[in-house]
This record gives C-alpha cells, structure tokens and sequence, in this order.
C-alpha cells in the first residue's frame, strides 16, 4: 500500500513538473535571450527537481522552489560561461490576427525596442523584472527565489522599470495636455 502510494505522489509531481515547465522556460529564456540555453536550464532545473524531491517540504511552495532551482542553474551557467550571446527570436513571438502589413511592422518595432531594453538591464535587474513583472511572483518569493535580500528584489525592480521607462517613453500614450482654469 505504501509504495503504491509513493507512485501515485511521483505521478502527481511529475505532472506539476509538466504544467510548470512552459513559465520556467519563459524565465529562463527572458534571461538568456536563447531558445537552446533556456530549453538546458529548464532541463537540468527539471533534472535536480527530480533527484531531490525528497527535499521539497511543503508542496504548497513547489513552484517557487523550482523557480529558486532554475535561478542556480543560471548562476552556474552564467559562472561558467562568461560571454554570451544575445539571439532576436522575434519571428517566434509575431502573431498574426488580420492581414494588416502597418500595424505587424508597429507591432514587431515595439516588441523589438521593449526585447533590445531589457536586454540591456543588468542580469540581476532582468531577473527580478522577469520574475516580478511576468510571471507575478511576490518581492518575498523572488527574495527567495534569487536567494537576495528583499530590499534588494525593491532596488532592482525600480531602477529596472526606471531605465526601461526611459527607453520606451517614445512608445507611451500621449498624455493630454492639462488646461488650467482660472475660478473668479
């Protein structure tokens, strides 16, 4: 009865593995600017995930602590491998609703301004970004993730939406100009 029961409990994490596995690679692809380095990370976070199961204690926080073992595998490749290449998949991203040439051209010269900005971040400011801001996680859980301070996760998070505002201010929403009235 036991070891049907620990089947049963591999079945059910590998099937939260499945679920999980596109937003990690999402993350890690929003790192690395990669589509083969993301698809390695989120392969040997996977890997570690699967060996030290035993160590997850509560199931509640799975998620985060796959998160917090893909960042480690990026910090490893990122010690190993110094230099790194940045590769425009833009191709990958375009969908096409209607056939209106004006509007895809547009909308690949934002995706490609928003995609060269945060390149730019540094990695730490791109991670917290990526983190906070795509998939949503709390300043607490990207502490944790990131294994840094939140007041750290706070930092990073403005100064990276500060310089990605400065880039991207051209492709804001014109404001309206503000009348002033006089009240006699």
């Amino acid at each position: 009865m036991k070891i049907l029961s620990l089947f049963c409990h591999a079945d059910a994490f590998q099937e939260r593995l499945k679920q999980i596995r596109p937003k990690l690679y999402r993350v890690a692809f929003s790192w690395s600017h990669n589509s083969a380095l993301a698809d390695d990370l989120v392969q040997e976070a996977l890997i570690k995930a699967l060996k030290s199961r035993n160590q997850l204690r509560d199931e509640a926080k799975t998620t985060g602590w796959l998160f917090s073992i893909l960042a480690n595998c990026w910090r490893d490749h990122f010690r190993q491998n110094r230099a790194m290449e940045d590769i425009d998949e833009l191709e990958d991203f375009c969908c096409v609703d209607d056939a209106d040439p004006e509007r895809d051209h547009a909308q690949s010269q934002i995706a490609t301004r928003v995609l060269e900005a945060v390149a730019r971040l540094p990695v730490g400011q791109r991670q917290v970004l990526t983190l906070v801001d795509l998939e949503e996680f709390s300043y607490v859980e990207v502490a944790g993730i990131l294994d840094i301070p939140v007041g750290t996760v706070m930092s990073r998070l403005c100064r990276a939406r500060q310089s990605l505002k400065l880039h991207l201010k051209e492709f804001a929403p014109e404001q309206p100009a503000r009348q002033i009235r006089r009240v006699i």
